[in-house]
């Protein structure tokens, strides 16, 4: 069997310098990364420029697939335009393929009619900068029930509305398809798939949060093995990316050990 396209997101090891962080995922034979506009301390935040990225992804043989992440992106204003502006350039300078566009996500704008012109607004803006740029919009919805974009479908036909099928691709995510209860994929629309775990049986699904991502394991109560046979299955080749949230996974001592059991586990159960 061909072993999976797995790739590594900087939250997986949020704690790690990026050059340590490079170093795990080649360590693990991973050659794609996603970094993150969201780790203090660490690169984006910390002010390095986005040409040393670049120069130490080459260093290391990896790729940048995304930046995670634009967030509010579905909420359009001069604010979210600029910081738009700022993210695409970070991507494009420092070799990322992809940006990463996170909803709203406090239950504003989930009106029927709303949320669906508002995606179309935001997608429309986007579209041009992205392009300008060489760089694909990942459209990530989350099944929270507060999420102003929670159906892939919705996703796909807000993209397909303003012509944007060149442009923007959508994210899988194994935890927010599971919270959001659509059945339906769009392997031919998905550029991404993020994988995360939860073994905690005693949280009601409309009550999970990001805090129980775990790496998936025999344990896991999201048939990721399962998700992910079916996106395959549907054609879908892009790579499996790891984001996992919680505290436990941050703190461990060794998560490349970890990882590989995750690996085994998954590719067992393929």
């Amino acid at each position: 069997m061909d072993t999976l396209p797995f790739a590594l997101n900087h939250m997986t090891t949020p704690a790690l310098p990026l050059d340590q962080f490079f170093a795990l995922a080649r360590s693990l034979g991973m050659t794609s990364v996603e970094i993150r506009n969201d780790l203090t301390g660490n690169a984006i935040l910390d002010g390095t420029p986005a040409a040393d990225v670049a120069a130490l992804a080459a260093s290391h043989g990896v790729s940048i697939i995304s930046i995670n992440a634009l967030q509010r992106f579905n909420e359009w204003n001069d604010a979210r335009a600029e910081e738009a502006r700022h993210l695409i350039a970070y991507a494009r300078d420092c070799g990322a393929r992809a940006l990463v566009l996170v909803p709203v996500n406090d239950g504003s704008g989930q009106a029927d009619g709303e949320r669906q012109a508002n995606l179309r607004e935001a997608l429309s803006a986007l579209r041009p900068m992205l392009d300008s740029a060489g760089i694909t919009g990942l459209v990530e919805p989350l099944g929270f029930e507060i999420c102003s974009l929670r159906s892939k479908t919705e996703a796909v036909e807000g993209i397909r509305a303003i012509g944007g099928e060149g442009t923007f691709r959508i994210v899988h995510d194994t935890f927010h398809h599971h919270l959001a209860g659509e059945a339906a994929t769009y392997p031919d629309v998905t550029g991404l798939v993020h994988i995360s775990g939860v073994t905690d049986k005693s949280v009601a699904v409309s009550d999970l949060r990001d805090s129980h991502r775990v790496l998936v394991d025999a344990n896991d109560s999201l048939d990721n093995v399962g998700q992910i046979r079916r996106l395959k299955a549907a054609g879908y080749t892009g790579p499996f990316s790891f984001e996992p949230f919680a505290d436990e996974v941050h703190g461990l001592s060794d998560p490349a050990a970890a990882l590989k059991a995750s690996v085994a586990h998954i590719e067992a159960g393929l």
